[in-house]
């Protein structure tokens, strides 16, 4: 159980951290694409089958059924659980000087 908890404290960790990134753009990009010439080198004739279908029918219907259920209890119990502290890209530039 702890490591679950502890599995899902580093998860929430990670994505606020991600949420709270100060993203700068540093340099411009460039991409150059590949150019295609396509050229049509025969006449095409399509023609489409044709299909008659018939569908089943469907009846949705609603019986009673008696069937074994299980009860839970719950009970409280005090864990410790993970605390995580952020502070945002801008924050920590803001504290940088930058």
């Amino acid at each position: 159980m702890n490591t679950n908890t502890l599995l899902v404290g580093l998860v929430a960790a990670a994505s606020v951290a991600l949420m709270g990134c100060d993203v700068k753009k540093t340099q411009e990009g460039d991409v150059t694409l590949p150019k295609y010439d396509v050229a049509k080198t025969q006449e095409g004739n399509v023609t489409v089958p044709k299909y008659d279908v018939t569908a089943p029918d469907v009846k949705v219907t609603q019986k009673e059924t008696e069937v074994t259920v299980p009860k839970i209890k719950t009970e409280k119990e005090t864990i410790t659980v993970p605390s995580v502290d952020v502070k945002s890209g801008q924050e920590k530039a803001a504290e940088q000087g930058k």
